[in-house]
């Protein structure tokens, strides 16, 4: 008898022990750095947050015995700022990856901070071709877009339709520049003439005098090489001066479905757009739309809907090989092909490219659409390996060659 309880004794000692020790683990905490509160908000935001977390609790709230937590910060659109809340994620809170980082300078600067500490750091919302050419590192993924491959889908059919004369208004900062450069780029080699640019800087609610400059230039196309906010105001305030009436088209190189709702399709209509997702594609984008859309009231952008995506990714990778550490995770990551209802096959190259197919949209017409949030009529699928830019033209010093 006395054998048998000290047994259950020894049991249940053992078990409360485990239990103590699966509560002492620490959790796993990943961590968004984003625009909570200006212009990209509705892009990334708060609802990069609630995409975040939807992929923790459908994988089960918890990995290798350890609850995982979300955390997300406001970087303001300030590089220095964006790289102080990395250092601290990193250095003082125990992050093991940040997931996100909206805007091309303040993902240039957390990338930086991630690559000197080895930590897994995945692009969401920012699109400069930098991030996965001169600044990219071992452990860096751009997953949802990029300047090059918004040039590619939607300047190459702008041109080939006969729209080749362009003038560009430019948000003056890496983003923007590096989109402009890109666009040329694909305007240039497929026949096309650029007339002229003007920057602007970020978040500006008067494009008045740019407007007038891209009016004068009498080019076919007014290519917008911003996005978010200042995207919808360049949209509304070139309606207000008749530009699209008087013949000339404008072409936003990064444009976001909560973009076109803003603008509304009465001034939108006839856009040409690419995207890498869009909540109207198939019965898995819509489930996952749906579910979202009751929590944050509206469709997930491609940057939320990307989010989801890679954390669900980066908890796989993990659970697979039974630890956190970067360089063990990011090799199953780039090993293992992504089937979702955001990508089918998709790959991480070598330089962290996320290659996936990409879409070409023309805005509906009011008349087209059933309701609000049906925006988008599809004219081409892009594969990723026509999208983006090849390994061969790669500025990635990870690169073999």
């Amino acid at each position: 008898m006395k054998h048998i309880l000290s047994s259950i004794f020894a049991a249940a000692f053992a078990l409360s022990a485990s239990v103590v020790q699966a509560e002492d683990k620490p959790p796993l905490k990943i961590g968004g750095i984003l625009d909570m509160s200006s212009l990209y908000a509705d892009i990334t935001g708060p609802g990069s947050e609630t995409a975040a977390k939807m992929a923790v609790e459908d994988f089960g709230g918890e990995v290798l015995g350890r609850k995982i937590q979300v955390l997300a910060a406001d970087h303001l659109n300030k590089a220095d700022l964006s790289a102080n809340i990395a250092r601290d994620m990193l250095d003082n809170q125990g992050v093991e990856m940040i997931y996100d980082v909206a805007a091309s300078a303040t993902a240039l600067a957390a990338g930086e901070i991630a690559k000197a500490r080895n930590k897994i750091i995945v692009f969401n919302g920012p699109g400069s071709i930098r991030l996965s050419n001169e600044a990219c590192g071992p452990y860096t993924v751009h997953y949802v877009f990029d300047t090059f491959a918004q040039a590619n889908v939607t300047g190459l059919a702008a041109v080939k339709s006969g729209l080749d004369t362009w003038f560009f208004l430019t948000a003056d900062y890496a983003f923007g520049q590096d989109l402009e450069k890109d666009t040329s780029n694909v305007i240039t080699k497929t026949g096309g003439k650029v007339l002229g640019s003007v920057r602007h800087p970020l978040n500006t609610s008067d494009f008045s005098s740019f407007l007038l400059q891209a009016q004068a230039s009498k080019a076919k196309v007014i290519g917008l090489a911003n996005a978010g906010g200042d995207t919808v105001n360049a949209i509304k305030q070139s309606a207000e001066f008749g530009i699209m009436k008087g013949g000339q088209k404008l072409s936003p190189l990064l444009a976001f479905v909560t973009d076109i709702d803003s603008i509304g399709l009465e001034t939108a209509q006839g856009l040409l757009l690419a995207e890498a997702f869009y909540w109207d594609m198939n019965d898995e984008t819509r489930a996952f739309s749906k579910r979202f859309q009751e929590r944050v009231k509206r469709p997930p952008t491609s940057a939320q809907a990307g989010v989801y995506s890679s954390v669900t990714h980066y908890l796989k990778a993990v659970k697979a090989v039974g630890t956190t550490d970067a360089a063990a995770v990011m090799k199953v990551m780039k090993e293992t092909p992504i089937n979702d209802f955001f990508a089918h096959n998709g790959k991480i190259r070598e330089d962290g490219r996320m290659i996936h197919d990409m879409y070409l949209f023309e805005v509906k017409k009011p008349s087209e659409s059933k309701g609000r949030w049906d925006d988008y009529k599809l004219l081409a699928t892009v594969p990723g390996n026509e999208a983006f830019q090849s390994l061969e033209q790669s500025r990635c010093p990870l690169v073999k060659k």
